[in-house]
């Protein structure tokens, strides 16, 4: 008979299948099997560690990296070893030398492995939901890393032949970058930072650094007559690759259509979370009329200078808006914000600028409860114009939740009220933020040198004065914060210097008012006996706040005449003074004294 190739097979198979079979029974009998499981839960148990702990710690992103790939490489390497060795009660040994070995020395089975895999199981599930619940919708960001949802919107060229339509470019810009303003889950730097760029810079990667943005919108803007070309491209300035760019070719009336467009394809490259409310507001037209439009943001242009005759200017802009849309909600937010801000920047009268300032904010909510520009002058004149620190904190707060991203906001409820109250690791807190915001902003970086000299933190409080000076050395207003701070830790000398550096700055008279009062603490009482002298000349033109004579008298130790000086100042209902008495280092010889805590209580007291 022929072979039969069938039974010539079978002996071959089971061999095959004996020797699989002893494989995987030695691979039990070495514990290889729990090896690996234990190394896969207690590997688990370390990347989990160094992904949801390390960042925290502020530990390095490469050490992430490192850890894991050391895991992973390590895992082979058990398994080799596992096989290779046998845990006996002489050692290590061999596994061929611990089969060899009497079975009397043989430990007995223990279950210690299985309590390591499940405590560690425990453990590593524990870190992973504590990671994923608590870290919410923020990016985590290392020290010295960029955050991938940053965003600065440079300056958008006009390529219009009239160059009026210079303020239109600003426009389109302002209203791209103020629509991204209101998403929480992205950072975006302010204009006043971005505006001091141009819009197609070749060193995009030291820009980015400057402004603390990964990513950068450039565009260019193009009107004419009834037709607008707005043209944006946005880049990754680190890596110089260009994320998404587009080319609008509308209609003028379309603007709007169009920022809410782009400021909507942004968040989506950048993966950013909207909220539904959210998502409203960067759709929302704040007017139908182009014009308007123009004006206010001319308006917004100058106001943002705060320098000479802009801020009248700007009013008359905003006025104009209105003319032409009374129902310009967001014009009269403008209008408020200048009205408060006019008596410190163009001589206006305080008391008739806060009443229009109050009337325009309220008729800002009227139109728009939702507003946060509305909210933001709202708490501004509460703060300044009636000393009611509870309101304005409130006000702030709302312009926060409606735009977490308003630089300004965070300012003011930080250096304002949060500051007044005592406040401080909060005040800082917000501080800090608005720096991040705009981080080139002068006025931001000097008032959170001023909130650190109102917590009596004077050496964190001059190096960010100091700073700032870097920032812009031809401004008064660093160099005269500098001195109240070197005259409140008793350099008078230094103190002088700043304030007489401030004054050949600026001819103002709270810069000659600090000086005197210095000058007198120094031996010179007569400097402040003068300073009283002119001050009364000055206020047969204009007004003089009580705050400024209250100094003038402590510095000549007549404690009586400061507190009634500073009495007359709540009276006058000056918030930008007064509103800060209870934590003013300037005025520390005071506290004890039962009128001067009383008008403590009645300054921060709910109204």
């Amino acid at each position: 008979m022929g072979s039969n190739p069938h039974r010539s097979a079978l002996p071959k198979t089971g061999k095959q299948q004996t020797v699989k079979i002893n494989f995987f029974a030695e691979l039990k009998r070495r514990n290889v099997y729990k090896v690996a499981v234990a190394y896969a839960v207690v590997g688990w148990l370390l990347v989990q560690v160094a992904t949801q702990v390390f960042p925290f710690l502020e530990i390095p992103n490469w050490v992430v990296r490192l850890v894991i790939t050391l895991v992973a490489i390590g895992f082979p390497i058990a398994l080799i070893v596992a096989w290779a060795f046998e845990a006996t009660p002489e050692g290590i040994k061999r596994t061929e030398v611990a089969d060899a070995m009497p079975a009397a020395t043989s430990a007995p089975k223990k279950h210690a492995w299985i309590y390591v895999a499940v405590i560690s199981a425990a453990i590593s599930v524990a870190l992973f939901f504590l990671g994923r619940y608590t870290a919410g919708n923020r990016t985590v960001v290392l020290p010295n890393q960029l955050s991938s949802k940053s965003i600065a919107v440079l300056p958008f060229d006009n390529l219009s032949r009239d160059p009026d339509n210079a303020f239109f470019a600003e426009g389109v810009q302002d209203e791209i970058l103020t629509r991204l303003a209101k998403v929480a889950d992205l950072k975006v730097i302010a204009r006043t930072s971005t505006a001091k760029f141009k819009s197609s810079p070749e060193n995009l990667p030291d820009i980015a650094k400057q402004l603390g943005a990964l990513n950068i919108l450039e565009g260019s803007v193009q009107k004419a007559n009834d037709q607008v070309r707005v043209n944006v491209q946005l880049i990754n300035a680190m890596t110089n690759s260009h994320l998404w760019a587009e080319i609008y070719d509308r209609k003028l009336t379309d603007i709007f259509v169009v920022e809410s467009d782009i400021a909507k394809t942004i968040a989506d490259a950048l993966q950013a979370k909207l909220t539904g409310s959210e998502k409203q507001m960067m759709a929302a037209q704040p007017t139908t009329d182009t014009t308007a439009y123009e004006l206010y943001h001319k308006g917004r242009s100058l106001w943002g200078k705060r320098t000479g005759d802009n801020i009248p200017k700007a009013i008359a802009f905003y006025e104009q808006a209105i003319a032409r849309d009374p129902n310009y909600a967001l014009a009269y937010a403008g209008l408020s914000s200048a009205h408060i801000l006019a008596p410190f920047y163009a001589g206006a009268n305080r008391r008739e600028s806060a009443a229009k300032a109050k009337e325009m904010a309220l008729k800002a909510l009227q139109l728009d409860p939702n507003l946060s520009e509305a909210h933001l002058a709202l708490g501004k004149v509460l703060f300044f114009g009636e000393i009611d620190v509870a309101g304005a904190l409130r006000e702030y707060k709302r312009a926060i939740e409606l735009k977490p991203n308003d630089a300004d906001a965070h300012h003011w409820y930080g250096n304002d009220t949060l500051s007044a109250l005592g406040r401080f690791d909060e005040a800082i807190a917000e501080g800090r933020r608005s720096v991040e915001l705009d981080p080139l902003s002068m006025v931001i970086n000097v008032d959170l040198g001023v909130t650190f000299f109102y917590a009596r933190r004077y050496d964190e409080s001059a190096r960010q004065l100091r700073k700032t000076l870097e920032i812009d050395p031809t401004s008064f207003y660093p160099h005269y914060n500098l001195g109240i701070v070197l005259q409140a830790t008793g350099d008078l000398s230094g103190a002088i210097a700043e304030y007489e550096m401030a004054k050949q700055l600026n001819d103002n008279t709270y810069v000659s008012t600090l000086c005197a009062a210095a000058k007198a603490q120094a031996g010179d009482k007569d400097a402040a006996l003068r300073m009283l002298s002119d001050l009364d000349k000055i206020s047969q033109q204009r007004e003089v706040v009580g705050y400024f004579r209250a100094l003038l008298y402590l510095s000549l130790n007549n404690k009586d005449e400061a507190l009634r000086w500073l009495e007359q100042g709540y009276k006058e209902r000056d918030g930008s003074n007064i509103g800060t008495i209870k934590v003013d280092p300037l005025l520390s010889s005071l506290h004890g004294d039962p009128r001067f805590e009383a008008l403590v209580q009645k300054v921060i007291a709910p109204k």
